[in-house]
């Protein structure tokens, strides 16, 4: 397995890139670094940064030098993050990882962008009209032109993979900074909430044969109902068929064009990662993973797996597409976290690569014990990358741990000797 551990603009400026890269290298033991390209807004909070403890992520900011022979026609254009200033910390990187014979990696949150009014006419619409400021639609297609270029040039810097989040649909319950609801939201309510029902996802609904304006309204009053009552929801959302036979099967006619939509956009940005970088493999993350257990590290029912068709995201075909899928394991046993990978490595074809992201920290692990059967999991199911989250979110002695995890791993998983005879 590859290794690396993810990090932000802030871990390098404030550390410097050579004690960052030190330290993954040699402290963490791991093969490289993967720097967020592009990212959304946050409250984060640094336990050994130098300069910073509490900071505020930039809204929908990237993190190089974006060039303008790629964006200059562009409707929707990317935001420099102010505190990069003039320079690009993806060519940085890769000039530090080369030189160290590291892996220099990217990580780009591509569509959640928490732009607000800026981003309208470009955002999703729930069955109402009600703008999600916080998200491009996927299926617009200035978002679409935006996001190749995005992944074509963060690619042209050299990187060898760019772990690729939030290229899909968006759940409703991803949150927002002080959000309130008062009312019981149900899981079926939750999931139609979600649905986009912009220009451009009405458009793609009806390419597939489905009467959108009759569909809008039903979903819509589903809501409506779903939010004044405390009936049981009529399907359950762990049971897809279920909801896809909603609303006389035009629900499911409208899923399947959300899947198509994401899909080919996949297959473009694969090709735009191809043709600006050759080495360059983009690597799609599921965030099943994350809905399940980023909060608590408790997942329950379902294998994150099951959660992917909400989001747009047909696993089989993402996977083939890119040949990659990373996975979030988040989970605070070992037991869960294999439950998961299982399911996501009988989802996806064999030729496709596995990669597995842990949290390394609280909820998830609070023992170097844990952590070490956990990378055994991955390593046992074969995953062929491992990322920890995060270098500048965990305490700097966690990357002892995640050195004695990796070498614990490399020795239980290297040749036996011959012995001489």
């Amino acid at each position: 397995m590859r290794s690396s551990l993810l990090a932000f603009a802030t871990d390098l400026l404030d550390e410097g890139l050579e004690t960052v890269a030190e330290n993954v290298q040699h402290r963490a033991g791991a093969d490289g670094v993967t720097l967020a390209a592009a990212y959304h807004d946050a409250r984060d909070v640094f336990p050994h940064n130098p300069h910073r403890v509490v900071y505020f992520q930039e809204p929908g900011a990237v993190f190089f030098q974006p060039s303008p022979s790629r964006f200059g026609s562009l409707e929707l254009q990317p935001i420099v993050s102010a505190v990069i200033g003039e320079r690009d910390l993806v060519s940085e990187l890769t000039e530090v990882a080369r030189r160290r014979d590291m892996d220099a990696n990217a990580w780009v949150v591509l569509l959640h962008v928490d732009r607000g009014r800026e981003i309208e006419p470009y955002a999703q619409r729930n069955a109402f009209g009600d703008l999600y400021p916080t998200q491009l639609c996927p299926s617009n297609p200035h978002v679409r032109a935006y996001a190749f270029a995005v992944i074509a040039d963060v690619a042209s810097r050299g990187v060898d993979s760019i772990l690729m989040e939030s290229f899909h649909f968006v759940p409703f319950p991803h949150g927002y900074h002080h959000e309130r609801a008062f009312v019981e939201i149900s899981p079926l309510s939750s999931f139609l909430l979600s649905l986009c029902f912009c220009t451009s996802c009405v458009a793609a609904g009806a390419r597939h044969g489905v009467e959108m304006s009759s569909l809008q309204d039903a979903v819509a009053s589903t809501i409506r109902r779903g939010l004044s009552s405390d009936h049981a929801d009529a399907a359950s959302i762990d049971d897809p068929p279920s909801v896809r036979a909603l609303l006389g099967g035009q629900l499911g006619e409208f899923l399947d064009a959300r899947t198509a939509v994401v899909t080919s956009l996949v297959s473009e940005l694969v090709d735009a990662a191809r043709h600006a970088n050759s080495d360059a493999v983009l690597v799609p993350v599921d965030e099943g993973g994350a809905i399940k257990g980023y909060v608590g590290g408790q997942p329950t029912g379902v294998p994150a797996s099951s959660m992917s068709w909400q989001l747009g995201v047909d696993l089989p075909q993402v996977a083939a597409a890119a040949g990659a899928l990373e996975v979030l394991a988040y989970a605070s046993t070992a037991e869960r976290v294999r439950f998961d990978l299982e399911a996501y490595a009988r989802a996806i074809p064999d030729s496709a690569r596995l990669g597995v992201i842990l949290r390394p920290v609280r909820p998830d692990c609070e023992s170097l014990a844990n952590l070490r059967t956990k990378v055994g999991v991955a390593s046992d199911l074969g995953a062929a990358r491992l990322d920890f989250y995060h270098y500048g979110l965990a305490p700097l002695d966690t990357l002892d741990w995640i050195k004695s995890a990796l070498s614990a791993d490399a020795a239980a998983n290297a040749p036996a000797g011959r012995s001489e005879g």
